[in-house]
C-alpha cells in the first residue's frame, strides 16, 4: 500500500497590497466609516493583497503550483493529478484545474476543482491522499486559490474588510511512510444561510445575490465548536494526543476565532501559524499559504506533526493531521 506525503509547498500573492488605512480611506468615499484600529481589534488583519482587474484565479493558482513543484524538486511533467479548491473559478467551465494544467504543461492526468469554500483545501488534500493511496496518482498538486475581491460588496463593512486574494499549493507524493496520518471532513447544509454567495447565472443573467453575505456571530459560534470537535476527532482517529502536535495551521479567518480555538485545545500561541495580519482571509488559499510561509521560514520542518484546519460556507469544516 502506498501512502502520501507533502513534499513541497508554494504560494503566490498579487503584488498590490492594500493596508487598513488605504481601505478605510477608499470606503470613506463611499460613505462607509472604518479605521485601522477598528479592523485590527476585531479581526487581527492589517493588510490584504488584491488582484488587479483581469487577474484570474487560474493565474494565481499556476504561480503557486509552480512554486510548490520547484520546492519538491520536480517538474510539471512529473505531476499526474491536479486539484484546485476555489469558490471563484475563472469560468463555469472548464475547471480552473484544467486551466492550471494547461499553463503548467502537465496535460494528461486528471484535473478538477473542489468547492467547499474556506474548507476547500482540506477537502482537496484528503481527496488527493485517497487517490494516491489507491494507486491512481503518484505526484499531485493540490491548490487553494481565490480572487475573493470579485465577490465582495464594498458597501458592506462587515465583510469587505475581511478578505484578500491569493493562492497556496502543496505537492503530495506517494511515499513508503505515512504523511497524511488522519483526516476528518464534515458539513451541515442546514446552516447554508450564515455564509453564502447565493447568486447564479441563468439565461445570460445573474439571478439572486452574487455577493458574499455573512452572519458573523453565527459563523463564529459554529466555527469554534466545529473545529474544536474536529481536532479531537482527528487526533482520536489517528491515535495521537493533542500535545504531540508541533504546529497548528488553521484557516485564517479572524484572530479571535483562532485564539479561542487554540485555548480550547490547549495549544500554545507559539505553535499556531498566523498569517491573516498580512494576507487577510483568502478562503481556500489561507491554509496552504500559511503552511508555505512556515515551511519556508524554517518553523515547520521534516518530521513535524501539523494540524491543518478549514471551516467555511456550506457549512463545511475539516481537519488533517500531516507528518511533514
Amino acid at each position: 500500500m502506498s501512502y502520501a506525503k507533502i513534499t513541497g509547498t508554494g504560494g503566490y500573492l498579487p503584488p498590490r497590497i492594500v493596508t487598513n488605512d488605504e481601505l478605510a480611506a477608499d470606503l470613506a468615499t463611499r460613505g462607509i466609516e472604518t479605521s485601522d484600529t477598528w479592523i485590527v481589534e476585531r479581526t487581527g488583519i492589517r493588510q490584504r493583497h488584491i488582484a488587479d482587474a483581469g487577474v484570474t484565479t487560474s493565474m494565481l493558482a499556476t504561480r503557486a503550483a509552480q512554486a510548490a513543484i520547484d520546492n519538491a524538486g520536480l517538474t510539471a511533467q512529473d505531476i499526474d493529478l491536479i486539484i484546485v479548491a476555489t469558490s471563484t473559478p475563472d469560468f463555469i467551465f472548464p475547471s480552473t484545474a484544467c486551466l492550471v494544467q494547461a499553463n503548467l504543461g502537465a496535460v494528461g492526468g486528471p484535473a478538477f476543482d473542489v468547492q467547499a469554500v474556506c474548507s476547500g483545501f482540506v477537502y482537496a488534500l484528503v481527496t488527493a491522499d485517497a487517490l494516491i493511496q489507491a494507486g491512481r496518482a503518484r505526484h499531485a498538486v493540490v491548490i487553494g486559490a481565490e480572487v475573493f475581491s470579485g465577490i465582495l460588496d464594498w458597501s458592506d463593512r462587515g465583510t469587505c474588510v475581511l478578505f484578500g486574494d491569493g493562492a497556496g499549493a502543496v505537492v503530495l507524493s506517494a511515499s513508503d511512510t505515512p504523511g497524511i496520518v488522519g483526516a476528518k471532513l464534515n458539513a451541515d447544509g442546514s446552516q447554508m444561510g450564515i455564509l453564502c454567495a447565493a447568486g447564479s447565472v441563468a439565461n445570460g443573467h445573474v439571478t439572486g445575490d452574487p455577493f458574499l453575505r455573512m452572519d458573523g456571530q453565527a459563523v463564529f459560534k459554529l466555527a469554534v465548536h466545529a473545529l474544536v470537535r474536529s481536532a479531537h476527532e482527528v487526533c482520536e482517529q489517528a491515535g495521537i494526543d493533542l500535545d504531540e502536535i508541533d504546529w497548528m495551521v488553521p484557516h485564517q479567518a479572524n484572530i479571535r476565532i483562532l485564539n479561542f480555538i487554540s485555548r480550547k485545545l490547549g495549544i500554545p500561541d507559539d505553535k499556531v501559524i498566523i498569517t491573516l495580519d498580512k494576507h487577510a482571509n483568502t478562503s481556500a488559499a489561507s491554509v496552504p499559504l500559511a503552511l508555505d510561509v512556515a515551511h519556508r521560514d524554517g518553523r515547520i520542518r521534516p518530521g513535524h506533526l501539523v494540524l491543518l484546519q478549514g471551516v467555511g460556507g456550506g457549512f463545511t469544516w475539516g481537519s488533517v493531521l500531516a507528518r511533514m
